[in-house]
């Protein structure tokens, strides 16, 4: 595989279910790389029958009914994407020969001293003849990765005749395995933390390991938020031969889709532990990583790349370049923003229009998520108003149509959702049952019905853009899931502006106040201790004690490191200087009065 030029510094991450299921076949040909999820395999389906109806190719549906359906239609898919992608990238490269109006857009998004831009410049003064510059386009110009992603938390397991099946049938092995057997050169993402035993399971597919010049067909990207998870994960894997090619830090809270928060580490000291790290991580793992590969018959290669990217919450180019430059970061994820571009993601009218108008108090973290995790939400989303209207009826929870998320086990020890019907019904009977007072009952009763069927309805704007009618038990409603940083996009973009934006060639936000990306974390972070002291139980025993002081900590740490950080900040960053330090000290007096009350602990 040659070795070309990177042609952007940015990425797009994977957004919800459904939302950038088809992204690629949008922005890979002008060298965009972004990322499928493989949760919904109905969705997948139906998708590969809208494209295979647009090429005016057979289609032949597969059932639910045959053995490994579900790996099965993720394969056929993202065969048919990755066909579709790469004709469309050859008609990019040959309208160089007609009126080469897409291979001038390809160049015009490019950054601005972009070493591609300024080769093929320099090329073409030198060489007039069409098909010399197409054969240079050939040689030189690099197609977006085709990524996708798999939430290793939703692993649902399989039972047919009562039967559990075996582990590789569970949701996120055939999604790992529907990848794999892919025709796809690219990565797999894996976010929501290590999953041992999917890990193990990576082994068994060759495209994962080096061919004979040390090149890796599937790719490993690892989603993390601290480096000690990097290099827990990092080792686990090299133990088997599996190399990370990049690790991808993501905030914990200023991001969309679901919300991990840290035990206050941000942003800014984890890139810079990375930073500081990098190359000891790589040695580190790569020691491990050839004795595994040796003790396999696979023959030891030079040290494979291991990239370092970062996304939650960049919103100008001057943080872009920050990121880029100061930390040394090879991409930038933007996700939220690109929400906003309809002719990018699979993004409906109505969200369109709820997305553009949101501000700083209509987005929040819920716990509507069956997972239990903190999610990012926006309030009037039409699935939180039919969840609302279900409970005033005395009918709450779904009919459940898809179950990807069902983390429960039911009283036979298969798979449920806490978004579903039954789950919910039968928590409310129990907790009936408890005889408890009036404000007790309520309390609980909103922590049962609280959870929505996110599964579904993060799919379904795919569906109403793609002209896919829903099943009756999918319903219209849309879950959508911006990161805090959609306050401050407030109107429709189209992806060249969009771009345009993230290299400081235009600016496309209007809002007055919006705070660094820093910033903005920390103050996250602030809340989120804030919001747990009210939900802690008190007084505090020795363990809430000790988090909440660990936690404090280390935000303390990362406000003394943002202090020093601003002598970094050069260019039109410098303007910002006195405002960020106002923020953070404004953040460090908040913080200050909020005590643990050592003096009050019960046994833990």
């Amino acid at each position: 595989m040659e070795n070309k030029l990177s042609a952007h510094t940015f990425h797009i991450p994977v957004m919800g279910i459904g939302f950038t299921v088809d992204t690629p076949v949008k922005v890979a040909k002008y060298g965009i790389s972004s990322v499928i999820s493989l949760v919904d395999d109905k969705l997948i389906e139906r998708m590969r029958k809208v494209y295979s109806e647009k090429l005016e190719i057979p289609f032949q549906a597969i059932s639910s009914k045959i053995d490994d359906y579900r790996a099965k239609r993720i394969t056929s898919y993202l065969n048919l994407i990755d066909e579709v992608v790469k004709e469309k990238f050859e008609e990019l490269k040959k309208s160089v020969l007609e009126k080469s109006t897409e291979v001038e857009k390809y160049f015009s998004m490019l950054p601005s001293l972009s070493e591609l831009k300024e080769k093929f410049e320099h090329f073409v003064e030198n060489n007039t003849v069409k098909e010399d510059v197409l054969a240079w386009l050939d040689k030189n110009l690099p197609l977006g990765s085709i990524d996708v992603n798999i939430m290793t938390k939703l692993d649902r397991e399989y039972f047919r005749d009562g039967e559990k099946l075996p582990v590789e049938y569970n949701d996120a092995h055939a999604a790992l395995r529907g990848f794999a057997e892919s025709s796809l050169n690219s990565s797999i993402v894996f976010s929501a933390g290590m999953n041992p035993r999917l890990y193990s399971y990576i082994e068994n597919f060759r495209d994962f390991y080096p061919d004979e010049i040390g090149n890796l067909k599937k790719r490993i990207i690892l989603k993390v938020s601290d480096y000690r998870s990097a290099i827990i994960q990092g080792k686990f894997l090299a133990k088997k031969g599996l190399w990370v090619s990049e690790f991808r830090i993501e905030s914990g809270l200023n991001c969309g889709g679901h919300a991990f928060a840290t035990n206050g580490f941000l942003l800014g000291p984890v890139l810079e532990e990375f930073k500081v790290n990098r190359d000891s991580l790589q040695k580190e793992l790569y020691e491990i990583y050839t004795k595994a590969l040796e003790s396999k018959g696979y023959v030891s290669q030079a040290m494979p790349q291991t990239k370092i990217s970062v996304q939650g919450g960049v919103g100008t180019a001057e943080e872009h370049e920050f990121l880029l430059n100061y930390y040394q970061v090879d991409s930038v994820g933007w996700g939220t923003p690109f929400l906003l571009v309809p002719e990018v993601v699979n993004v409906d009218n109505d969200t369109l229009k709820l997305l553009s108008d949101a501000t700083e108090k209509d987005l929040y973290t819920s716990r509507v998520s069956p997972l239990g995790v903190l999610f990012n939400n926006v309030r009037g989303n039409t699935m939180d108003m039919k969840k609302m209207r279900l409970i005033a009826e005395g009918n709450p929870g779904s009919v459940c149509p898809n179950g990807n998320a069902a983390v429960h086990k039911d009283a036979a020890g298969k798979p449920i959702c806490s978004a579903s019907r039954v789950y919910q019904r039968g928590a409310i009977e129990e907790l009936k049952a408890k005889n408890l007072d009036f404000e007790s009952y309520n309390k609980e009763y909103e922590a049962i019905t609280m959870p929505a069927c996110i599964c579904n309805s993060l799919g379904t704007s795919a569906m109403l853009v793609n002209g896919i009618e829903p099943l009756k038990a999918q319903g219209t409603e849309v879950a959508v899931c911006p990161g805090p940083a959609m306050a401050y996009f407030s109107e429709p973009s189209t992806l060249q502006r969009m771009v345009s934006h993230i290299y400081g060639r235009e600016n496309i936000i209007k809002h007055p106040n919006r705070p660094n990306m820093f910033v903005k974390e920390l103050r996250l972070y602030v809340d989120y201790l804030k919001q747990q002291f009210k939900e802690a139980s008190y007084p505090f025993d020795k363990k809430q004690t000790a988090y909440f002081e660990e936690y404090q900590a280390n935000i303390k740490d990362g406000i003394e490191y943002y202090k020093g950080l601003v002598a970094e900040f050069k260019g039109k960053l410098e303007g910002i200087k006195s405002k960020f330090l106002a923020d953070v000290a404004a953040l460090e007096k908040e913080l200050k009065t909020i005590k643990v009350h050592k003096a009050e602990l019960v046994p833990a």
